[in-house]
C-alpha cells in the first residue's frame, strides 16, 4: 500500500491575450498528446493584466495511466533528465519546457509557431480512493496521503532515470 504511483500529468500552455496563440496552443498540446485539449478561462478580472472574467487564457490536457508515464518520460528527457529540487513539493512535480521541439520526435511546425509548456505531475498511494469515493467513504491517515519530496525523488530515479539538480 505504500508503493507510490503516478497519478496523472496535466500539460500546460499559457497565452498571450490573442486568438490565434490559444488555438496554435490547443493544437500543439493535441499533436503532442494525441488527445482533446481544453481551454482554460481566467476565473477572476486583473485589471493590471488586462484579464476579464471568463476570458480564455491557456490550454491544458490531463494524461492517465500508460500515456501519462511516457508522456513524462518524453518531457523528462527534454529537460535532461534532471529536475531542480524546488520543482518538487508534496505529491507533485511541476517543471518547465522552454520549446517544444525539445521533445524526442516532434519537429517544428511553423503554423503553430515557438511554444513553451508546462509539465504537472501527480504521484499518490493505493487507498487514495477510499476518502473520494461518494459512498462510505473515510479518513485516510495523513502519512499515507502524503508523498515527501524525499520519495518522489526515489521514484524518479528508479523508474525515470533522473537526477535532482541541486538549486543555484
Amino acid at each position: 500500500m505504500r508503493e507510490i504511483r503516478l497519478e496523472k500529468v496535466v500539460l500546460n500552455i499559457g497565452i498571450g491575450d490573442t486568438e490565434s496563440n490559444s488555438q496554435n496552443a490547443k493544437a500543439l498540446l493535441e499533436k503532442l498528446t494525441g488527445h482533446k485539449a481544453a481551454f482554460t478561462v481566467s476565473k477572476h478580472r486583473q485589471p493590471e493584466l488586462n484579464v476579464r472574467k471568463g476570458q480564455i487564457i491557456g490550454s491544458m490536457v490531463t494524461l492517465r495511466g500508460e500515456e501519462a508515464s511516457a508522456m513524462l518520460r518524453k518531457t523528462l528527457d527534454a529537460n535532461d533528465n534532471l529536475v531542480k529540487e524546488g520543482a518538487i513539493t508534496n505529491n507533485s512535480l511541476s517543471f518547465g519546457i522552454k520549446e517544444y521541439i525539445y521533445i524526442a520526435g516532434v519537429k517544428y511546425d511553423p503554423k503553430i509557431g515557438m511554444l513553451g509548456l508546462n509539465v504537472n505531475a501527480s504521484f499518490s498511494r493505493r487507498g487514495r480512493r477510499v476518502e473520494k469515493r461518494k459512498r462510505r467513504s473515510s479518513k485516510v491517515p495523513l502519512s499515507h496521503r502524503t508523498i515527501g519530496s524525499v520519495e518522489i525523488e526515489k521514484y524518479l530515479k528508479d523508474n525515470f532515470k533522473a537526477g535532482i539538480a541541486a538549486e543555484s
